[in-house]
């Protein structure tokens, strides 16, 4: 089990979600977070959209990794989303963005929201892991999916070498 997997509830998986920009990607992901973790949809998207501010979380190829540190939270928790139309999110190859990993972090996060980041940043870069995210339709096998990345991915690279 790779870390992504413990932080991703099936709940927090929204496919064909309908949004027209970054700053409703940013709202939608809070009332999920705010349904299904409790946590207020205001702070999610102040968080997120603080963050933001900083410097694109847009990876390029049509993925994000929208993040951001939320006061009050014990432990980090994700979201993943995939748009039906993808909206502009200043990635550094301009490609508009319709996948994208949410991840919330507590306040006082340290080297384990690193870690996250990295792994994510892993997943990402891994092209068979990124087409099946974005066909898959099915939000319990897109859940299997990503939290079994990392053993099918090792796998992989085994039979490769």
């Amino acid at each position: 089990m790779n870390l992504v997997a413990k932080l991703l509830p099936p709940s927090n998986i929204l496919l064909g979600l309908e949004a027209g920009s970054k700053k409703r990607v940013f709202e939608q992901v809070g009332l999920m977070f705010e349904n299904n973790q409790g946590i207020g949809r205001s702070q999610v998207f102040d968080s997120l959209f603080a963050r933001e501010k900083l410097g694109s979380t847009g990876l390029g190829q049509g993925i994000a990794i929208p993040h951001g540190r939320v006061k009050g939270m014990r432990e980090a928790i994700a979201g993943f989303v995939r748009l039906a139309t993808p909206v502009q999110f200043d990635a550094p190859d301009g490609k508009p963005v319709s996948i994208m990993m949410v991840l919330l972090v507590p306040e006082q996060a340290t080297e384990l929201h690193l870690q996250i980041l990295s792994e994510l940043a892993q997943m990402f870069s891994d092209r068979e892991l990124r087409d099946s995210l974005a066909t898959i339709d099915d939000p319990a096998e897109l859940h299997r999916r990503i939290t079994t990345w990392q053993a099918h991915a090792t796998g992989e690279h085994r039979a490769v070498v």
